[in-house]
């Protein structure tokens, strides 16, 4: 199985901006979010899936990318799985990279975040998930898994069981994986290469990616790999500006950017000092 195809959504109403921000990439240049995405793709063929009306915002935002990108837009807003689901024309018959345009994945080395999940399904044929061990507090923010270690791996999974967003007390009761440390759970982190069955259960009115995976469990192998990298949620509060740290403190500029948010602080304890010195 080769992947040779990418999509990417962005066409969430309350998100559609996000990837059209401006940040500075681990090498110091300029490049909207969507951009270091297409660059993080690994793919010859990219799919972005956009709200109606977005298409040439978006092509601008590609820049030298724009000739290998198809634009699709998502004619009603019916959620995210839908999303994925207007991608079908695109990636027909083919397995298929999927990242969400709403965070931004940053590796703890230079490989691209995408490279170990491409790699994993290609070799064993069938979809992969990155997740990552997330504290309970935030699991109504992200999709949920729970499986069995993969004899010989501490870092991979075979999913049994998948739940969209789920109460703490779901999760404890449905979730728990062995291995996993007290009060975190196994949570997509945003990265998927997904085998065309899922489209299949998507178009029979699976309503979420996390339900039409979970199908999928129960039909073929699935695995999660946990992911060594961090996502950024660009929707948070404060989240483009988390984001654009986490590059910069991984990226050419670090020592630059760390001396500089030093001088920050230090003014910012003198001046406290001064104003206490007043008083």
């Amino acid at each position: 199985m080769r992947i040779k195809k990418a999509v990417i959504t962005a066409a969430g109403q309350s998100q559609r901006a996000l990837p059209l921000q401006t940040l500075i990439d681990r090498d110091g240049q300029e490049k909207p979010v969507l951009s270091i995405l297409i660059e993080q793709a690994l793919s010859a063929q990219i799919c972005v899936v956009v709200w109606p009306g977005d298409e040439a915002r978006y092509a601008d935002a590609a820049g030298r990318h724009a000739s290998a990108v198809r634009f699709v837009p998502q004619p009603e807003p019916k959620g995210y799985g839908n999303a994925i689901l207007c991608a079908r024309g695109f990636t027909g018959a083919d397995a298929f990279l999927h990242m969400v345009g709403d965070h931004l994945y940053i590796s703890a080395g230079t490989e691209p975040p995408a490279h170990r999940l491409l790699a994993l399904a290609e070799a064993a044929e069938c979809s992969v998930s990155g997740v990552q061990p997330t504290r309970e507090s935030l699991l109504p923010r992200f999709g949920t898994v729970a499986g069995r270690r993969v004899e010989g791996r501490s870092d991979l999974y075979r999913v049994d069981t998948v739940i969209e967003k789920p109460t703490p007390t779901e999760a404890e009761q449905r979730l728990m994986v062995p291995g996993i440390r007290a009060g975190y759970y196994l949570c997509f982190f945003g990265i998927h290469v997904l085998t065309p069955t899922v489209m299949e259960f998507l178009e029979k009115g699976a309503p979420t990616l996390s339900a039409a995976l979970a199908e999928l469990a129960r039909h073929e192998q699935f695995l999660a790999l946990e992911d060594e990298g961090r996502r950024y949620d660009l929707g948070a509060r404060y989240g483009l500006l988390v984001a654009q740290l986490a590059l910069a403190l991984n990226g050419q500029d670090r020592v630059q950017v760390l001396s500089q948010m030093l001088e920050l602080l230090a003014d910012r304890e003198l001046r406290a000092a001064a104003g206490g010195a007043r008083q």
